[in-house]
């Protein structure tokens, strides 16, 4: 005949035994289910075509750019207009716009210029160790603060 009556210590035993296989069967075979995290077709882990804008290495492309920004400008000045505010002149913003960069606020501070000018020729140093071509130091002086420049935006 059975016990009628048990003990806490054996009813936590008896649970722990059924649940402990369960549990290691549950987790050796969820390997496979976390190496799918992440995957799918909602996954951010590609770059989507046609995203970026027209191609600007194209006169196509350059074209279709400065076309849309002429939209832009002129939607703007509309805006102004409706709105009883004095509209942007379109043609001196396309302008302004598509100037050449000029040296920006930080070509003009010497203590910088002269701080990326080490770092340019540490890196020049390094390059000739490894026996790299050096790079231009004024040119490359002028890529680096010209993308300072830009970090800003």
């Amino acid at each position: 005949m059975l016990p009628l009556a048990v003990s806490n210590g054996e009813v936590i035993i008896v649970v722990v035994a059924i649940a402990a296989p369960i549990a290691a069967i549950a987790f050796a075979g969820s390997g496979a289910v976390y190496r799918q995290i992440g995957k799918g077709t909602f996954a951010m882990d590609h770059e989507r075509k046609g995203s970026q804008g027209p191609d600007l290495s194209t006169a196509a492309g350059r074209a279709e750019q400065q076309a849309e920004l002429r939209q832009m400008l002129e939607a703007k000045a509309y805006r102004q207009r409706r709105r009883g505010e004095r509209p942007i002149d379109v043609e001196e913003e396309m302008r302004r716009i598509n100037a050449p960069p000029r040296g920006g606020a930080l070509a003009a501070d010497p203590g910088l210029v002269d701080e990326v000018r080490q770092l340019v020729i540490a890196r020049n140093h390094r390059r000739l160790r490894q026996g790299k071509e050096p790079l231009d130091i004024e040119a490359e002086i002028a890529r680096q603060l010209e993308d300072l420049e830009g970090l800003g935006q």
